[in-house]
C-alpha cells in the first residue's frame, strides 16, 4: 500500500527536536543505530513525519531514501499521525467473510480517509488490520481500547456519533 500524504501539518516543538538530536548523538556511532533512532523518534513525535526523517538523514549523514526505505519496510513505523480515536477494522478471514469490508468502506466514506490516514482535525485515524483474536464476534473493529463486534455497515453511524462530540 502506498503511503499517503499527511493531511495534518507537522507541528514539532523545539523540545522534541532537542530530544531527537540528543538521541542521535547518543546512538550515532553504534552499529545498526538507525532502527533505535527511528523507534525513539516515533516515541518522541508519535509518528515519523518527513521533516523528522530529513533531520535524521542530515544528522546521521544517511541518504533520505535509505531512511525512508527502512521506515516504510517495517510495519512498526507510521509516517502518518494517529488520531485521538484510533479505529482499527479487522479484515482477517472470519471478519471479512462476515462483512468487515462493508464496515471498513462505510468508515472510510464517513471519515473521508483511507487506511493509514488521519482526519484533518486529528480526531480519527483508520487502519485495516488482520486477525485481532475475536473471531467469535466477527466482524470486529476497535476504537482505541473499545471493541465492537457483530457489526454491519449500518452500525458505523451510531458508533461514530459517540465520538464525534468529544
Amino acid at each position: 500500500m502506498a503511503n499517503k500524504i499527511c493531511k495534518i501539518p507537522f507541528k514539532g516543538t523545539p523540545n522534541q527536536e532537542k530530544e531527537l538530536k540528543e538521541t542521535i548523538a547518543r546512538l550515532k556511532g553504534q552499529q545498526g543505530a538507525l532502527m533505535p533512532i527511528l523507534q525513539e523518534a516515533q516515541g518522541i513525535y508519535g509518528y515519523l513525519p518527513i521533516e523528522v526523517l530529513e533531520m535524521i538523514s542530515r544528522e546521521m549523514d544517511i541518504p533520505l531514501e535509505e531512511i525512508y526505505g527502512v521506515a516504510t519496510f517495517y510495519s512498526q513505523f507510521s509516517l502518518n499521525p494517529k488520531g485521538q480515536y484510533k479505529i482499527s477494522v479487522c479484515l482477517g478471514t472470519a471478519c471479512y467473510v462476515k462483512g468487515a469490508g462493508a464496515v471498513f468502506e462505510r468508515l472510510s466514506e464517513k471519515l473521508g480517509i483511507q487506511s493509514g490516514e488521519c482526519t484533518a482535525d486529528g480526531k480519527f485515524s483508520l487502519e485495516a488490520c488482520r486477525c485481532i483474536g475475536a473471531c467469535g464476534l466477527a466482524p470486529v473493529m476497535t476504537i482505541n481500547d473499545e471493541v465492537y463486534g457483530r457489526l454491519v455497515a449500518d452500525d458505523v453511524d451510531t458508533i461514530l456519533a459517540k465520538y464525534m462530540d468529544d
